[in-house]
C-alpha cells in the first residue's frame, strides 16, 4: 500500500470520526433531563407540585394519580404511531402496541366486572369529549334526535347542550337535540317527566349521566323508556366510573347500550377516555364496528400509546380489593363535607349526595360561584363555579361543585374533611365580607379588596391569614406520585 493511499485513508477516517463527533453532539440533548433541556419548563412543573402540595383540591372532575401511572404515561410508548386496532394497523412494529392495547381492554373489561362475551371496549379515545361524539357517531346520523340533561340542572355540554342563541357543541350543531331536568321539588331527575317528553320528542338516543349530579340513577327507568320508542340508552360514567368499578352505585352496564368515560376523575388514571359497547343481542350486532370505526377514522388518529399504558395500570389498581376501599372512603368523605356544611346552616343541592360530589347553592347568602371560587384560589382550596337547578344561566353560575376523590388520595378520612369543610365556610364568610367591602358586585372590584390592603378595611389581612392556615395544614399530607423532599421552587413567593 503506497504512503499516499495511507494518507488519504487516514484522512478519510479524521474526517468520519469529526462527522460523528458532530452528531452525537447535536443529539446529546436527547439523553439530558428535562431540568437541563428546558429549565423554564422544569421549573413551571415544580411550581405545580409546590401549588398541590400546599393546597387542597376540590374540584370534583380532578383526582391525584399514581406514580406508576405517570411514569407509564411518560414512557417512550409516546414514540409509536399505530393507526387502526390490534392486528389490523396501517403501520409497522406494532407488535408490542398490539400486545399493550389488548391487555388494556381485558383490563377495562375486568375492572367494570364484564362479561368478553356480552362487552366490548374502545381505549382509545383521547377524552371523554372525544369518546362521547365518537359514541353519537356510531349511534346516530346527522341530525337524529337525542335526550340528555340539561347543563344548568347538572348535565354536561356534550348531551346536547345549547342556548336560545348558540348551538354550543357538536352534539347540538350535528344533532337534534331536547334537554330533561330535575324535580323543582326535590332536586332529582324527574324521570316521569323525562318520560313525557319522549312521547313527543321521540328520541334515537338518551343520554344519562352527568358533571354536577349528587345522586345516583334509576337506569331502570331510562331503559323502560327508551324502549317505548326503540331509542339506545347511552351512558356517560365520567364522574363515576371508579364507584361503579367499585360496585358502589348501580350498575349502568345492566341496562344500557353504551357506556363512555373519562379515565381520570375517580377512576384516577390519566386524562383519557373508554367507550363500552354491547356486543350481544340483535339490536347490537354491528355495534362494535360501527364504534371503532367512529372512533378512528371518523373523529381522531392515531392512538397516545403511552396514555394507553397508563389507563392499563390505572385499571389494574382499580381491580384490586384495595380499590374498594378506596372509594368507599370517598364517599364517605362527601357525606362528612356534606353533613358538615349542612350543620352550617348552607343549601346542598337535594340535601347530600350518594357519590364523590357535593353542590353547594350560594344564591341564599347572594355570593356567586365566582366569587367564591375566585377566594379558593387565593386561598390555595381549588374549588369551581358551577350552575345550579334554577340558574337562568350556566354563564353566571350560582354555586360551586366539590368533590373528594383528590383528598382521598392524599389519605384524608372524615375527620380530616370536616376540618376542609370549616375552611370552606370561612372562606364563604370571609367572601361576604370582601363583597361588602368592596362595595359593588364587580368581581374587579372583589379582587382588588381581597388583594390589596387598604385603611379601615380587613378583608385582605385576613385572606393572607387564612390562606397561612390552609397552607400548612395542606402541607401534612402526601401528594400521590411525587417522591422525596418537596421543595420550594424559584418563582414561588410566601409570606413566610
Amino acid at each position: 500500500m503506497s504512503h499516499l493511499v495511507v494518507e488519504e485513508m487516514l484522512a478519510y477516517h479524521a474526517c468520519l470520526s469529526e462527522l460523528l463527533a458532530l452528531s452525537t453532539d447535536d443529539n446529546k440533548v436527547l439523553y439530558a433531563p428535562l431540568s437541563e433541556v428546558d429549565p423554564e419548563i422544569q421549573n413551571i412543573i415544580d411550581k405545580e407540585t409546590w401549588r398541590q402540595y400546599s393546597g387542597l383540591e376540590l374540584i370534583a372532575s380532578e383526582n391525584l394519580t399514581s406514580r406508576a401511572t405517570m411514569e407509564a404515561n411518560g414512557s417512550i410508548l409516546t414514540n409509536k404511531y399505530s393507526e387502526g386496532l390490534p392486528n389490523a394497523r396501517y403501520y409497522g412494529g406494532n407488535e408490542y402496541i398490539d400486545e399493550l392495547e389488548i391487555l388494556c381492554r381485558k383490563r377495562a373489561l375486568e375492572a367494570f366486572h364484564l362479561d368478553p362475551a356480552k362487552w366490548g371496549v374502545n381505549v382509545q379515545p383521547y377524552s371523554g369529549s372525544t369518546a362521547n361524539f365518537a359514541a353519537l357517531t356510531a349511534l346516530l346520523q346527522p341530525q337524529d334526535r337525542l335526550m340528555g340533561l340539561g347543563l344548568p340542572d347538572g348535565g354536561h355540554l356534550t348531551h346536547g347542550y345549547y342556548t336560545a342563541k348558540k348551538k354550543m357543541t357538536a352534539s347540538s350543531i350535528y344533532f337534534q337535540s331536547l334537554p330533561y331536568g330535575l324535580d323543582p321539588e326535590t332536586q332529582l331527575i324527574d324521570y316521569t317527566g323525562l318520560a313525557k317528553q319522549a312521547r313527543i320528542f321521540k328520541p334515537r338516543l338518551i343520554i344519562c349521566g352527568a358533571s354536577a349530579y349528587p345522586r345516583d340513577w334509576d337506569y331502570a327507568s331510562l331503559r323502560k323508556t327508551a324502549d317505548e320508542h326503540g331509542a339506545y340508552l347511552m351512558a356517560d360514567i365520567a364522574h363515576t366510573s371508579g364507584l361503579v368499578a367499585a360496585q358502589e352505585l348501580a350498575d349502568p352496564f345492566e341496562y344500557c347500550d353504551v357506556v363512555t368515560t373519562t379515565t381520570h376523575k375517580t377512576l384516577r388514571g390519566p386524562r383519557a377516555g373508554l367507550i363500552f359497547f354491547r356486543k350481544d343481542g340483535d339490536n347490537h350486532k354491528d355495534l362494535e364496528k360501527r364504534v371503532n370505526d367512529a372512533v378512528f377514522p371518523a373523529c381522531q388518529g392515531g392512538p397516545h400509546n403511552n396514555t394507553i399504558a397508563g389507563i392499563a395500570t390505572a385499571l389494574l389498581q382499580a381491580s384490586q380489593p384495595s380499590w374498594k376501599a378506596y372509594a368507599q372512603q370517598v364517599v364517605k368523605n362527601a357525606r362528612a363535607l356534606a353533613d358538615e356544611l349542612t350543620k352550617h346552616g348552607y343549601k346542598l343541592q337535594t340535601g347530600g349526595t350518594d357519590n364523590h360530589l357535593v353542590l353547594w347553592d350560594l344564591r341564599p347568602l347572594g355570593l356567586t360561584g365566582s366569587k367564591v371560587e375566585k377566594v379558593g384560589d387565593l386561598l390555595g382550596i381549588t374549588i369551581n363555579k358551577n350552575a345550579v337547578s334554577g340558574d337562568a344561566s350556566a354563564q353566571v353560575p350560582g354555586g360551586i361543585r366539590l368533590g373528594t376523590s383528590a383528598l382521598t388520595s392524599r389519605n384524608m378520612l372524615e375527620d380530616d374533611i370536616r376540618v376542609v369543610a370549616n375552611f370552606l365556610h370561612r372562606s364563604v364568610q370571609l367572601s361576604l365580607l370582601l363583597q361588602k367591602e368592596a362595595g359593588t358586585k364587580m368581581l374587579k372590584d372583589f379582587v382588588r379588596v381581597a388583594t390589596v390592603p387598604s385603611e379601615g378595611k380587613v378583608g385582605a389581612q385576613q385572606v393572607s391569614d387564612l390562606k397561612r392556615e390552609v397552607r400548612e395544614w395542606a402541607r401534612q399530607w402526601p401528594v400521590p406520585g411525587v417522591v422525596g423532599e418537596i421543595k420550594r421552587p424559584v418563582g414561588v413567593e410566601e409570606d413566610d
